[in-house]
């Protein structure tokens, strides 16, 4: 499905509409046009675009015009230089992903909330669902906490079903809790329609693609260690996927991975082995996929201390 519509290897643009200051410098200077035409010239075939509901909302759960505006300038540049689009909110009011960064709470257990959220959505597919060739949409980043799951099953089928009201052929990433581990796949509710896909991220081993990592209590971050010290090999993956794999062929759809990657404290070196490991797999199983992260935000690819592997390491995308 993903593949058919031109959605198979991909690079996220995070940092720019999310996880960052909002600032008008950084909304308007971080990425410019400049920047889709070189990640096309990767030979990537789209970019997933993380976005943050305030930079559409205002306090008080209005519109900010604007917001829409660059995201649809986004989808502009995306379609002038021949890739496509996911639009990925990030962040919704009430839920981040980012327990030690963000102050959200409260989206599961509020109606209210999980109401703001399909309207967030029915605003995107009455503005996007018109590309559907092009431009596919993620309903939320990286649930979190298991105990979410029978919620988010029921808003996400909500969600949806209010989104095909404008959007009837636009593909839909759904992802489970754990931030969206494949592991988690399993307990998602069957598809709604035959457009939506299961969604996952890989960062595994963790003590080797986050090793260094500031953010997290999960690593020790004075801990390193190279890529055949972490032991990771193509059966790890494959492993890994087998579950997600397997509920994603019984209830009749297909895996996305929308984040995959490593720190930028590893060897450029070490960096290209492990894209080609988790590479080997993606491509065994035909899992359309979409690496993190084109500039900064700590796994930048487009970084100059990549230059040496640039060739080889964007053939592992």
């Amino acid at each position: 499905m993903l593949k058919e519509k031109g959605f198979y290897k991909g690079v996220n643009f995070g940092g720019w509409l999310s996880q960052c200051d909002y600032s008008e410098d950084r909304l308007n200077n971080f990425i410019k046009e400049s920047d889709f035409e070189k990640a096309a010239g990767w030979g990537i075939d789209h970019i997933r675009i993380p976005v943050d509901y305030n930079i559409f909302e205002n306090d008080d759960g209005s519109y900010n015009e604007s917001g829409f505006e660059r995201l649809e300038k986004a989808v502009e540049y995306c379609r002038k230089y021949g890739v496509g689009t996911v639009i990925d909110l990030h962040k919704t009011a009430g839920f981040s992903f980012d327990n030690y960064g963000e102050s959200e709470s409260g989206f599961f257990d509020s109606p209210n909330l999980q109401e703001r959220f399909c309207r967030l959505w029915e605003q995107f597919a009455q503005r996007f669902g018109k590309y559907s060739d092009t431009v596919v949409f993620e309903l939320l980043n990286e649930i979190t906490d298991k105990d979410f799951i029978e919620t988010w099953n029921k808003v996400s089928a909500e969600c949806i079903a209010r989104i095909r009201k404008y959007a009837p052929d636009t593909i839909i990433l759904v992802g489970s809790y754990w931030n969206n581990s494949p592991d988690a796949v399993k307990d998602l509710a069957p598809p709604y329609d035959d457009k939506v896909v299961y969604n996952m991220h890989c960062y595994d081993p963790l003590i080797f693609t986050h090793q260094g990592a500031y953010w997290t209590d999960l690593i020790d971050p004075e801990k390193r260690l190279s890529f055949e010290e972490a032991g990771i090999t193509p059966q790890m993956f494959e492993e890994k996927f087998e579950d997600a794999i397997l509920r994603a062929k019984e209830n009749g759809t297909e895996l996305y991975c929308g984040e995959y990657g490593v720190i930028d404290i590893c060897s450029p070196e070490d960096t290209v082995k492990w894209f080609k490991c988790i590479n080997s797999v993606f491509e065994k199983y035909g899992i359309a996929r979409c690496a993190w992260s084109y500039k900064e935000m700590d796994f930048g690819l487009s970084s100059e201390r990549l230059d040496s592997v640039r060739e080889e390491l964007i053939r592992y995308l």
